[in-house]
């Protein structure tokens, strides 16, 4: 998988789902969706795949995903059946501000 930069785009191969990175560390890193790598948008994906049982949590158009340290963000893009993942471990949906009320 190459190197994830801020506003890299990239689409889970056994789903619908995609993704925007928001804030990457830099570090080198395996990013998964329902169990497979993410590829990039245009590439080619397998009709048959499927989302791996352990990793079928889905995800959420709009809602962001955090690793437990923050020093990965991204953003769903298109909703998909599969979870996302770095190097093994479930990413977490970051929890909503509340706005400040304006009377």
């Amino acid at each position: 998988m190459p190197t994830l930069k801020t506003g890299g785009r990239f689409k889970s191969a056994v789903c619908a789902g995609e993704i925007m990175v928001v804030t990457a560390s830099g570090d080198d890193v395996e990013l998964t969706c329902g169990g497979a790598p993410m590829v990039e948008p245009g590439t080619e994906t397998a009709a048959d795949a499927t989302v791996h049982p352990d990793h079928a949590v889905g995800i959420a158009m709009g809602k962001r995903y955090i690793t437990e340290d923050e020093s990965l963000e991204v953003l769903c893009v298109k909703a998909g059946d599969g979870a996302l993942a770095v190097n093994g471990q479930l990413l977490l949906q970051k929890d909503t501000k509340q706005l400040p009320k304006t009377d």
